[in-house]
């Protein structure tokens, strides 16, 4: 019966230990909560200070305004988001709230060129334009000595549309940025198809096939649903097989011929 009770005890001992731990382990884990959370708001304050000081060059250069929304993004900030703590009021962007409403209809006003030109170019691409591409049109028609338009400023631009529920989105096809304006998702094989046709401005089915070891089937399936599409444009009128061009592609030559 001594051992049972020995037993017993060292339960209770084993028991109440275990509490002990998980007590101390919860006020840890609490601290280190608190600790994190004053670290932010102290970077969040010195965020603040150098957007004051520093509020005309992050409106008007394109390199600094790219740079304070990397410092955003290094500490979990999204300098356009919407902020409704009690601290903001409400009032809108991180940007609205430190720079004025300047620099945040900046991006709104982006935004809206961005659409626009997608839309007009959008029966020549399908609706996959390259950024390059979009940021050339807007920069040809701004006034003279309005503010420079960076690749960067349009993808901010863009990330603006997604709280509406907007189909533009950013993709990647092969190295370069594309925005897509139609709610249709690429598939796998279509980005090899159109990440191909950038070598040469055009791809072909034996292309397909020799290059990317595909049978035949599979590579008429991603050619012919690129066309519908309006991603590609097939040309018959060539000796031997069809060849399948990049809107992009044939539009820059011809402007090229034209200039010549």
């Amino acid at each position: 019966m001594s051992r049972k009770g020995v037993g017993l005890a060292a339960f209770d001992r084993s028991r109440i230990t275990s509490a002990q731990y998980a007590s101390h382990g919860s006020t840890l884990r609490s601290a280190n909560a608190q600790a994190l959370e004053t670290q932010l708001a102290v970077f969040r304050s010195l965020l603040q200070q150098f957007a004051q000081t520093h509020a005309k060059d992050i409106r008007s250069n394109p390199s600094f305004r790219a740079q304070f929304a990397r410092m955003c993004a290094a500490i979990g900030v999204d300098p356009l988001a919407s902020s409704n703590s009690s601290q903001s009021g409400g009032a809108g962007s991180i940007w609205a709230q430190l720079l004025g409403r300047s620099v945040n209809d900046f991006y709104f006003e982006l935004a809206v060129r961005v659409v626009e030109v997608c839309g007009d170019t959008r029966a020549e691409n399908g609706g996959l334009i390259e950024v390059r591409k979009v940021r050339e049109h807007i920069m040809r028609g701004r006034m003279e000595g309005a503010t420079e338009i960076t690749e960067d400023d349009i993808l901010r631009a863009v990330g603006t549309l997604k709280p509406l529920g907007s189909s533009f989105s950013v993709i990647k096809v092969g190295s370069k940025p594309y925005i897509r304006s139609v709610p249709k998702e690429l598939n796998t094989d279509q980005s090899a198809v159109l990440e191909a046709a950038q070598v040469l401005g055009y791809v072909s089915v034996s292309m397909l096939m020799l290059n990317l070891k595909w049978a035949r089937p599979r590579a008429q399936t991603a050619l012919e649903d690129l066309v519908g599409e309006g991603m590609l444009w097939i040309d018959r009128q060539t000796v031997g097989e069809a060849e399948y061009w990049s809107p992009g592609f044939m539009l820059e030559a011809q402007e090229a011929g034209g200039q010549g």
